[in-house]
């Protein structure tokens, strides 16, 4: 299932493909550097936001990729996939070189190098959120076919997508991810977000999938007879999560407090 899977990605949009595979492979670098390179930063080693990051941008490559074969307009899905390579790779690019300097990539603004990166960074991530509005407004167009609960929750999914985005632009603004405490303290294993204070970072990681979760949800529930229904409840219980992380986040109030 899984080489059909892939072979299907290839086919609908061969870019997307390999810049995904090309994660993979940055995703099996920061694999082999935790393992020699002992260097931490605020607390956990260097290379977990590499590999996290690497992780999200395969992830977001693929369903793009999978996404945009809906699409009818054959110059809009080919500047959308540029928009979304170039940005990504300059994104990943600058984490990892950050990576090998032993310092970080977001809100560092201790040096002008460090404000440079993190400047470009910005620029590149502001043109991103641009390419998925000007996604969403492919999707409410007429060139678009796909079955209509498929493509109610590809909508879905896009407008979470995007409102996730606005709040990486927030943290981004406060040059901090934590409310009620610094960057860097006690966190959950691997993601690292906070347990004592609201981190803004859980409500934006579950808010940007719900591009995958939801059209996941339609499709799994695509033969059952009340499907539609329930694809529209789970939407529904999806987006309050979203919105609830991000109250409790800005109240300052850790998803677990451990």
């Amino acid at each position: 299932m899984l080489i059909d899977f892939f072979g299907e990605l290839g086919r609908r949009n061969r870019s997307l493909f390999w810049f995904g595979w090309l994660n993979v492979g940055l995703l099996f670098l920061a694999l082999v550097m935790m393992m020699i390179d002992q260097t931490t930063i605020m607390g956990i080693n260097a290379w977990i936001k590499p590999m996290k990051f690497a992780i999200s941008i395969t992830i977001y490559s693929w369903t793009f990729g999978w996404m945009l074969y809906y699409s009818q307009s054959t110059l809009a899905n080919r500047l959308i996939t540029l928009g979304l390579i170039v940005t990504m790779l300059v994104e990943i690019v600058l984490i990892y070189l950050q990576a090998f300097r032993g310092t970080t990539s977001h809100f560092n603004i201790h040096s002008a190098f460090d404000g440079i990166v993190f400047g470009v960074m910005g620029i590149f991530i502001g043109i991103n959120t641009l390419v998925n509005f000007c996604t969403i407004l492919l999707f409410f167009s007429s060139k678009v076919t796909v079955e209509r609960s498929a493509l109610w929750a590809w909508r879905c999914g896009l407008v979470l997508f995007f409102l996730g985005s606005l709040s990486g632009g927030w943290m981004v603004s406060q040059l901090a991810h934590t409310v009620g405490a610094m960057d860097g303290g006690p966190g959950l294993p691997l993601v690292n977000w906070s347990t004592t204070a609201g981190d803004i970072r859980a409500a934006h990681f579950i808010t940007l999938h719900g591009l995958q979760a939801i059209p996941l949800a339609a499709w799994i529930l695509r033969d059952h007879p009340t499907g539609v229904r329930w694809s529209m409840v789970f939407t529904i219980g999806y987006a309050a999560l979203c919105i609830y992380l991000h109250l409790i986040a800005f109240l300052g109030i850790p998803v677990i407090r451990l």
